[in-house]
């Protein structure tokens, strides 16, 4: 038997990034970007932007966080909805999610947590028809009482009801209010005609399988059966091993940073074929988000460039190894520093709290110039008017 060709990493690199938008000329403009990556991971941190806003910053530095509201809220060209975690995502897609709803439904019905929060099951049409009555409506839009405020992951009755007929497709996200969620009748959010859609569960997994090799480049059965979240495992394993029968896609084995043995993958016959320019990868400085889709996996980037990330939102300030947002700095096809940055905007000012050359790495007259350029392009979207990067910033 014929072993699986092997992509050398820095091939392997060019193909990931290029697919990442983080090589060659991306797509201008927040809908091309987002329908490229297929969703943009939303978070509610803003130590120097959301990181929704990063996402999209890193690939067009002329974005900024007012054209994904306007993408969302009024030419209602994504949705909100669940991924690996809240995403907006392209309205074309919304048809998928009918699957999701489903078995949101069918989980929250049997979880003990929602049945407390839901004891009353009247309260979900209370709910729903106070939103057709008085359309967007915040959680704060009702009346809570001393004896239902809850922490955060407890939510007062109201509000477990509200994510409920989120999570299964009854109402949708109209918009974010700085970060908090609005929420409207579907119908009044979803075109009729994704709403009417029907497509059969095997059809979702087709897309599903086939859209996250599409924007991955090279992918093991798990890898794109977690992309959309919404494949099992099984389903994933055996779209796998159809396609391989068609000849749709082909085996391949992936060389990871360190030289050692080749993992498996899948990947289409095309990309296998076509010539990847390496050198098209030498190029501007990036800061990347934690939640940025490159970085999503934590065990491939480390793999795939050798980097050894992790967030340490919640860790204790004196466990960490770095800081508390730390952004990885891709130089072409290498990740060459992390920063600990904070837009101070009581200062007005972009603070760059610890600095980290990646091992190897030499900070060089030019790089610094790279840095601080892309320092300048954050403060511009995190609309402070200076830099602050002091050589002390090194660690």
């Amino acid at each position: 038997m014929q072993k699986p060709p092997v992509i050398a990493n820095a091939a392997a690199r060019a193909i990931f990034l290029e697919r990442h938008l983080l090589a060659g000329k991306p797509p201008k403009g927040a809908r091309d970007i987002v329908a490229a990556l297929g969703f943009v991971q939303i978070d509610s941190i803003r130590i120097v932007e959301r990181a929704q806003h990063h996402i999209l910053h890193a690939r067009d530095a002329a974005y900024r966080p007012n054209h994904l509201h306007r993408l969302h809220a009024r030419e209602r060209a994504v949705f909100e909805q669940w991924t690996h975690d809240a995403s907006l995502i392209p309205m074309a897609f919304y048809p998928h999610w009918r699957h999701r709803f489903a078995e949101a439904r069918e989980r929250m019905d049997n979880h003990r947590w929602w049945r407390e929060r839901l004891a009353d099951r009247a309260l979900l049409k209370t709910i729903r028809d106070h939103v057709e009555r008085n359309g967007p409506t915040r959680a704060r839009d009702f009346e809570t009482k001393k004896g239902d405020r809850q922490p955060w992951w407890g939510w007062a009755p109201h509000k477990a009801a509200l994510e409920y007929l989120w999570y299964t497709g009854v109402l949708a996200t109209a918009e974010r209010d700085g970060f908090e969620k609005v929420y409207d009748l579907t119908e009044r959010v979803i075109p009729a005609d994704l709403r009417d859609a029907r497509p059969t569960r095997a059809q979702s997994v087709d897309w599903a399988m086939n859209a996250a090799l599409d924007r991955l480049g090279f992918a093991t059965a798990r890898e794109m059966a977690t992309f959309w979240d919404l494949p099992t495992l099984k389903e994933a394993a055996a779209w796998t091993a159809r396609a391989l029968k068609r000849g749709e896609i082909v085996e391949v084995a992936i060389e990871p940073a360190d030289g050692g043995k080749p993992r498996p993958a899948f990947m289409r016959p095309e990309t296998l074929d076509a010539k990847h320019d390496e050198a098209r990868l030498h190029g501007r400085v990036r800061a990347l988000a934690p939640f940025d889709p490159a970085l999503r996996d934590r065990a491939r980037a480390g793999r795939l460039f050798g980097l050894d990330y992790r967030v340490e939102i919640f860790t204790p300030a004196h466990k960490r190894t770095h800081g508390y947002y730390v952004f990885p700095i891709l130089e072409g096809g290498r990740f060459v520093a992390r920063l600990d940055l904070k837009a101070d905007r009581a200062k007005d000012t972009l603070t760059v709290r610890g600095a980290w050359m990646e091992p190897g790495v030499a900070l060089s007259k030019g790089r610094r110039a790279k840095l601080e350029a892309e320092l300048a392009r954050l403060a511009r979207l995190a609309e402070v008017g200076a830099v602050d990067f002091p050589e002390t910033a090194f660690k």
